[in-house]
């Protein structure tokens, strides 16, 4: 079974910067697509940046400029430097990985997500 733990979320003013960090444990499969989405309340769940199985990055355009998303292959880690943050970026930030498994079969995994609240 492959396990996501995050941390990292927290209360920040406008303006200010956290890092939300992902590890996934157990049996992964390369290649594989991992990065954060998020979930404010009474909205749908929202890419907020990932590496594609090709190693290629995706942002939303809300985040373009503000936010980094590097990973760590070897740790399987994923984190997600978020600076100059805004009260609309308060969301549920949740990990994500996902890849095609022994028999095929698209795998799609989630972290319990991590709270991220912009306000002063």
């Amino acid at each position: 079974q492959v396990q996501l733990v995050e941390s990292g979320g927290g209360l920040v003013q406008p303006g200010g910067s956290l890092r939300l960090s992902c590890a996934a444990s157990g049996r992964i499969f390369s290649p594989n697509a991992m990065g954060w989405y998020r979930q404010a309340p009474g909205k749908e769940r929202e890419l907020v940046a990932a590496f594609t199985e090709g190693g290629s990055q995706n942002y939303a355009d809300s985040v373009k400029g503000r936010f980094t998303i590097s990973r760590d292959h070897a740790e399987n880690t994923v984190l997600l430097q978020m600076d100059s943050l805004k009260p609309e970026d308060t969301a549920v930030y949740y990990c994500n990985l996902r890849f095609i498994g022994v028999y095929g079969f698209r795998l799609n995994y989630w972290g319990q997500g991590t709270q991220v609240t912009v306000s002063s």
